[in-house]
This record gives C-alpha cells, sequence and structure tokens, in this order.
C-alpha cells in the first residue's frame, strides 16, 4: 500500500506540473524548443545510479528508455524513467525472479534491501543488535571516542532518527565489549603466528605518559607465507623501571605470553641501557635454544635514531641562526592577530606558499627542518612584518631564550645558513623518511643508504662554503662512529643487500671498498660471505630435514661409491678426490648449491616499480630454502618509529582528560585499534601442498646434478 501511494503522489505530482505547464500564459520562442534539444544531444549520459541495473539490460525507442531485460530470467519490465522508476525491477529481483536468488533472510524478519554505495551491490538485510553493537565498539576504539561517547545527547538523538530499534548501551558495557574484543582479536593473532611460525623482527621503545606512567611498546614485524609485510603490537604494558634487565625481563614475559620464541632480530635505539637489555635478551633465546647465530645479529641499531644523533651534531654549527629564526617563528604564532597581519606581509610581497610557519621541538631536528624549510620562503615577508608590528624587533632583542640567553635580530647571513642548511639536510630529511616505513621493506636498501650518505658527506666537505664544510665533517666524524667501523655494523645490514637481486654481491662488495677502502672492505666482504653461508646452512638443515632430497641424495652417494669400488684399481686418485669432496659437502650437495645458483645469476634490472617480496615470491620454488632465509631476514625494520608511533596512538588516549584509564585498559585500545587498522589483508598461515611439492622436487633435482656433476 505504501509503494501504491508513494506512487499515486507521484502520478498526481506529475499532472499538477502539467496542469501548471498547460495554464502558463507566457510567450514562448520558437527556437526555445530546438535550442534545448541541441543541448540535451550534447549533454552526456549519466552513469545508472540505482544498482539495480546490473542485472537489466535497458531497451530504448527513438532515443528514450521504455523497458529493461532481466539478465537472468530474460523477462520485460516497463521502465520508463518518468512514468515507471526502478521500484518494480527492485521487486522482480527480490520477489518474481525464478533465476536470481538473493542472499537468504532469516524466517519471520521483513526483508529489507541493503544497498552497498562503496560495491554497488544488492543484499538482503535484516537488524541484529549484537552486530551493531560490535560496529559501535570498534568505531569508538579506531576513532578514539570516550567510552562516555555512547552517553552524549547528540549520540543518542542522532542513533533515534537512524535505527530506533538499536538499544544503546551504556559506558560500562562498551567497556567490557572492548575487553572482549581484545580477547577475540589476540586469540586469532596468536592461532595465526602458530600456524605461520615466522622468525619475529621485534621494534621497542619507552614512553612516560600523562600520569607519569612508564609504558613499553614491543611490535611484531614478519612475512606470512604469501609474502605480505605485517606489522603488529603485541604489547603495550607498564614497566617499572628503565634499566635493560627489567626490559629484557618485560621482553621475555610477553614472548612467553605470545608462545614466541624465535626472535630473529630486535630492532631498538642506542640508549646504554637497551645494550645492556638485548645481551640479556639474548641469553633468554640461548636458553630456549633459538638464538640463531649466539645472537651475533640480534642488535639493530635504529637508524632514525642515528640520524637524528649526526644531525644534531652537525646543527650546532649554525646554532645562532636557528634560534633567531626559532624565535620570529614563535613570535608570529603567539597570537593570532600577529598572525593576522603577517599574513598581510605575506599578500603584500605576492608570496605563494601552501605551508604556514610551524614551531619546532629542539629535540627533533626533522621538526626543525620542516621550521627552516617553511621559514626561508617568507624572508620577504618577515623583513617587512616590523612595519605592522612594532613590538616585533623589541621583542627578539629583549627575550630570553631557553639557555639563558638573547637570540637578537636576524641578519642576511643567517637567511644564508638557512638556506645552505636546508638544502644540505633534505637529503637527511628524505632518508628519515624512507627508513621510518613499516608497510614495505627497509632492509634490503639500508647499506645502500648508508653509503649514498658517506658520498654526500665526502662532497660536502669539500665544498667553498666554510660552514658547510664544517658542519658535513662534523656530522662525518659522528658517522664513523656508527657506521666507520664494520665490527660494529650488524652483519645483517649487508646481508639484506645481497637478497636483493639487483645487488647480490656484485654491488655489496664494489661498496664496502668504497666505504672502507680496498684493503679493508675485501676482508668485511669475505666476513660477509662466509657468516651468510654459516646462516645458510642453518636454514638448511631446518627445511631440507626430512625432505625427499636427504634420503635422494644419500642414496646417490651410496650407488656411486659402489660403481666407484669396482674401478678403485684404475681410478683411485679420482676415487681419493671424491670422496674428499663428499666429506666437504656433508651430504648437503644440492641445497648448497642453491645460495651459489643464486649469487652466480645475472643481477636484475633497476626499475622504479621492482618490488623485492614479489621477486622472491616469484622465484620461491627455485630458491625454497634461500626464500626462507630472506623471508626471515626482508622483515627487519631499520627503525623502531613503529613503535614510538603507539605513543602518539597513546597520548591521544591518554589525555588530561581521560587519565583515570588503567594500563590494562589503555593496552586493549592500543593494540586492538592497530589490529584492526592493519587487517586490510587476512595473514595467510597455510602452507600449500604445492609449495611443499615443489621445494622437495626442486631439492632432489638440484641433488641430483650435483652428483653428476662431481662424477
Amino acid at each position: 500500500m505504501a509503494e501504491q501511494n508513494q506512487l499515486n503522489m507521484g502520478v498526481a505530482s506529475q499532472s499538477q506540473i502539467s496542469m501548471a505547464d498547460s495554464t502558463n500564459n507566457t510567450p514562448t520562442n520558437s527556437n526555445d524548443a530546438s535550442i534545448d534539444t541541441e543541448e540535451t544531444r550534447k549533454r552526456k549520459e549519466m552513469d545508472p545510479r540505482s544498482p539495480v541495473w546490473q542485472h537489466f539490460e535497458k531497451m530504448f525507442e527513438n532515443g528514450v528508455l521504455v523497458k529493461a531485460k532481466c539478465l537472468h530470467c530474460k523477462q520485460n519490465y516497463a521502465a520508463n524513467t518518468t512514468r515507471n522508476g526502478t521500484s518494480g525491477l527492485r521487486q522482480h529481483l527480490t520477489n518474481r525472479c525464478k533465476v536470481y536468488k538473493p542472499p537468504p533472510v532469516a524466517p519471520g524478519i521483513q526483508k529489507l534491501l541493503n544497498i552497498q554505495s562503496n560495491s554497488s551491490s544488492i543484499e538482503a538485510w535484516k537488524f541484529e543488535q549484537e552486530v551493531a553493537r560490535r560496529a559501535l565498539v570498534e568505531m569508538i576504539i579506531l576513532d578514539e571516542l570516550p567510552f562516555s561517547f555512547v552517553e552524549k545527547e547528540g549520540f543518542k538523538k542522532f542513533m533515534s532518527k537512524v535505527q530506533p530499534l538499536f538499544r544503546i548501551p551504556s559506558r560500562r558495557t562498551i567497556t567490557r565489549d572492548s575487553y572482549e574484543v581484545y580477547g577475540e582479536l589476540r586469540i586469532d593473532l596468536k592461532k595465526s603466528l602458530r600456524e605461520i611460525q615466522p622468525r619475529i623482527c621485534l621494534t621497542t621503545d619507552t614512553w612516560t605518559s600523562v600520569q607519569r606512567i612508564n609504558y613499553m611498546c614491543l611490535t611484531a614485524h614478519f612475512i606470512d607465507r604469501d609474502w605480505v609485510l605485517h606489522k603488529r603490537i603485541l604489547n603495550f604494558c607498564s614497566i617499572t623501571s628503565h634499566k635493560g634487565e627489567h626490559l629484557a625481563e618485560c621482553i621475555s614475559n610477553c614472548l612467553l605470553d605470545w608462545n614466541l620464541d624465535n626472535v630473529f632480530t630486535v630492532t631498538i635505539d642506542n640508549a646504554s641501557s637497551n645494550d645492556v637489555a638485548i645481551l640479556e635478551l639474548s641469553k633468554k633465546l640461548d636458553m630456549w635454544g633459538t638464538n640463531m647465530m649466539d645472537g651475533k645479529h640480534l642488535h639493530v641499531r635504529c637508524m632514525a635514531h642515528i640520524l637524528n644523533l649526526i644531525v644534531q651534531d652537525g646543527l650546532k654549527e649554525i646554532g645562532p641562526s636557528i634560534k633567531r629564526v626559532r624565535h620570529m617563528v614563535k613570535y608570529v604564532r603567539s597570537s593570532s592577530t600577529k598572525t593576522r597581519n603577517f599574513l598581510k606581509c605575506v599578500e603584500m610581497q605576492k608570496i605563494e606558499c601552501d605551508k604556514m610557519l610551524s614551531l619546532d621541538v629542539p629535540t627533533g631536528w626533522n621538526s626543525t627542518y620542516v621550521m627552516l624549510d617553511t621559514a626561508e620562503k617568507f624572508e620577504k615577508a618577515f623583513e617587512r612584518f616590523d612595519l605592522y608590528d612594532g613590538n616585533f624587533n623589541y621583542f627578539l632583542a629583549t627575550d630570553v631564550c631557553e639557555d639563558g640567553t638573547i637570540a637578537g635580530s636576524i641578519q642576511n647571513e643567517d637567511w644564508t645558513n638557512v638556506r645552505n642548511v636546508t638544502k644540505f639536510l633534505e637529503k637527511f630529511y628524505e632518508l628519515t623518511l624512507k627508513v621510518s616505513g613499516s608497510r614495505y621493506v627497509t632492509c634490503n636498501v639500508h647499506f645502500e643508504d648508508i653509503c649514498e650518505l658517506d658520498a654526500y658527506l665526502k662532497v660536502c666537505m669539500t665544498s667553498d662554503d666554510v660552514d658547510l664544510s664544517k658542519m658535513a665533517t662534523g656530522m662525518k666524524e659522528k658517522f664513523k662512529k656508527y657506521w666507520g667501523t664494520p665490527e660494529k655494523m650488524n652483519k645483517m645490514l649487508f646481508i639484506a643487500s645481497v637478497l636483493d637481486p639487483r645487488n647480490k654481491f656484485v654491488y655489496v662488495s664494489f661498496a664496502l671498498e668504497e666505504l672502507l677502502g680496498e684493503e679493508k672492505g675485501k676482508i668485511v666482504n669475505n666476513e660477509v660471505e662466509a657468516y651468510l653461508k654459516k646462516l645458510f646452512a642453518i636454514y638448511v638443515s631446518k627445511y631440507a630435514k626430512g625432505s625427499k632430497n636427504q634420503s635422494s641424495s644419500s642414496d646417490l652417494s651410496d650407488s656411486s661409491t659402489c660403481g666407484l669400488s669396482q674401478n678403485v684399481k684404475t681410478n683411485s686418485l679420482r676415487t681419493k678426490f671424491y670422496m674428499k669432496k663428499q666429506k666437504e659437502d656433508s651430504g648437503s650437495l644440492g641445497v648448497k648449491s642453491e645460495l651459489d645458483r643464486y649469487l652466480l645469476e645475472d643481477q636484475e634490472p633497476e626499475s622504479e616499480d621492482f618490488d623485492i617480496l614479489i621477486w622472491w615470491k616469484v622465484n620461491s620454488p627455485r630458491f625454497p630454502v634461500l626464500s626462507q632465509l630472506a623471508r626471515d631476514v626482508l622483515a627487519i625494520p631499520m627503525s623502531s618509529v613503529a613503535s614510538e608511533c603507539a605513543f602518539s596512538t597513546g597520548g591521544r588516549i591518554l589525555d588530561p582528560f581521560r587519565s583515570s584509564l588503567t594500563p590494562k585498559c589503555v593496552q586493549c585500545l592500543i593494540c586492538v585499534q592497530d589490529w584492526l587498522r592493519q587487517e586490510t589483508k587476512p595473514i595467510c598461515v597455510e602452507e600449500s601442498l604445492e609449495f611443499l611439492e615443489k621445494i622437495e622436487l626442486e631439492m632432489t633435482n638440484s641433488g641430483r646434478s650435483s652428483s653428476i656433476v662431481d662424477l
């Protein structure tokens, strides 16, 4: 009846419009009709708005839509846009079509159509209180809303209009639901990690909240069976001390709680307490029997933190110029009136810049770079600002800085320093952004970035600009402290570059000689090659154990020895050579040649859209064991920014108005938010039978071919 009433109202409206047109006595121009027709012809045909047209074919007569044919049952329906609309077509799909079957709806519930705007699909829908409540909990966690949001008058009024059937829960119910969601997602993630059994690469950092409670964030990075890089926050827990022993105990307790003991690396900043923490954690892994290579590559130093130390050391050379710019920006941003006056100067000088002045955090050089880079573009506006604000120069000449000195007015040489330093620091800024990503692999280009940075500093040291040369020289000394001595560098930095098919040892050996000198570079290159082979042997023992390769290789060896024993009198020297080589290879001829085969192949050409994970995914059947090693190595993050980002979330959740949240509740909110945002693609935990068969076949064929070569 409702649809019939709407139809009658539509007909009545059309009749009223027609009557209004017929009673209109305004004279019309005879050319108007032709003009309208011409414009109508030129008008671009609009895409159909209703998703029902995915199921019907339009039928036209003289350019006018008259009918629509169902693509499922081929029945025709009137479909004139003015008289009929799409209501009858919807009813046909849901009730009359004998071929098309809409999704089932629970019995006794009135059928409703839910049109998904993002996918333009039609599906049957019914209201469910529990589903809506779960969606509300996820919204509150994702959007960092307070639990009391559900008790606000505005939200209650909104829901009464959108869905009156929804019973709005209380803040206590939402709190309990949040814990339940945390428990469910935690169990699912735990199950995925147990099934995939990856080598976990960790990042960790500490933070002090507004409650004066110390928190530690522990984040896991790994690559799943489908070669997709994942990042998951495991714990965001309170700690009582920043001492290394206590941090190691908290990390190990977290790993035990998650049933994770296969830790590959830990990326952490350069605090001395962190060195102690990694040493103690290595001892724990030794007790568990999972510490690979005696923990020699366990500690990865955060590159972003090292870059910060290097740049902060160089910025000391132009400290006075930075201080003056900081004070000018501080004055302009101190009130809305001063900002408006400054914008008048910008408009008068015809400066076109989308950015606005931003004050830096002195301990974060990247924010200092952004401040200087933006301020330099408004140099002419600052020169005229004193005409609009008489207190500007007085403020610069009298205001005392945090270090007890007076900044003073800015000079021309200060602007020269600012321009030079922003151009110089641009490379460092871009590199920091590059290594701070957690959605893509960063370790494969880390060594290359270090070498490029070293070459860049060498060029700047020979610059004619005295200040720039002095700055680069100081930064070079700091650079040597962390990356100038290969004994302090984690060998995984080199191995990750070797596992990039565009580099291999061809590039690594060349870059080591450029970085350390020819003689020392060759020594380090040999050490890296020996370390890689030793590491690969561990993966051979793990992933080749129990496979057909072992039995096939031993069978071939026995039969070959039998054949040679019959000719031992005529070819005893050849027999001795074979026995010696067989002993050296220790029965892993086929697997051992896999690494050699990879290194001997030509390098992949450079390409802007090269994806190293896709390359290894495609080539993993050819390198079944080496790809397992690559999957663990390429998951290593080069910075601890992934854990530091959680502190920004923690700062928003634990604001002064929500400081009463318990540490357990904070961990629940931060972890669930991270897990919900990360699950754009499910973790692949199934090891396909086809992949296992390819591994066994590849290793078996390699073993046979190597045995034949040795014979």
